[in-house]
């Protein structure tokens, strides 16, 4: 039977980059169909606890570095562990993303979600600028005039509303999966997420 992921994540989250194509590709073994919900993590955290990247303790931010670079390696992605571009706002690309999922699909919205991670932290590409995203959206043979609808009404409150979702189902950092109510957090958790949907 088809299963759904809720899948939040924040489009400049170096680990929401790790684990993108092979959330992808689970969901396309499983035939499990993907709820795509870029959130603000700036609201998140304040209700979880979190901190952003510049608050953290130096400890905290040495070992991110360390961790990073590890699995870039044991999955053999490219990694650019501190981009020309970062720190990086996410709302105008969270915000793309939703509007590419309101009139493309939710397929079409994990394609322009990993090019924008992609661009982020293997490209060194400014995922604030409009004319990156303007790119990126031609890249992936989707509509210029996503953009434009990215600044709609719609397309914010859908931006709020996912993130006061995630704030409702307990998120707390990026990326998590929730499936049947269960909340699995983070790229290194996907092979049970991929348990749940195959068990």
């Amino acid at each position: 039977m088809s299963q759904t992921i809720d899948y939040y994540f924040a489009p400049q989250s170096p680990w929401t980059y790790l684990g993108h194509a092979r959330l992808a590709k689970i969901a396309n073994e499983t035939g499990s169909k993907v709820n795509v919900l870029p959130v603000d993590l700036g609201r998140v955290f304040p209700v979880s606890g979190g901190l952003p990247l510049p608050k953290r303790a130096p400890q905290r931010q040495s070992y991110r570095l360390v961790e990073l670079k590890r699995f870039s390696e044991h999955l053999q992605m490219p990694l650019n562990l501190q981009p020309k571009y970062f720190p990086v706002s996410g709302d105008d690309a969270a915000k793309l993303i939703i509007a590419v999922d309101l009139h493309d699909g939710w397929e079409a919205a994990l394609r322009i979600a990993g090019a924008i991670l992609t661009a982020c932290w293997a490209q060194d590409r400014n995922i604030a600028s409009e004319a990156t995203l303007i790119e990126l959206l031609s890249e992936q043979g989707l509509q210029a005039e996503r953009i434009e609808q990215a600044h709609s009404q719609a397309a914010q409150q859908r931006y709020d509303a996912d993130t006061q979702r995630a704030i409702e189902v307990g998120i707390f950092g990026a990326p998590s999966f929730v499936i049947e109510g269960e909340m699995f957090w983070g790229q290194d958790r996907l092979d049970f997420v991929e348990r749940k949907l195959k068990g």
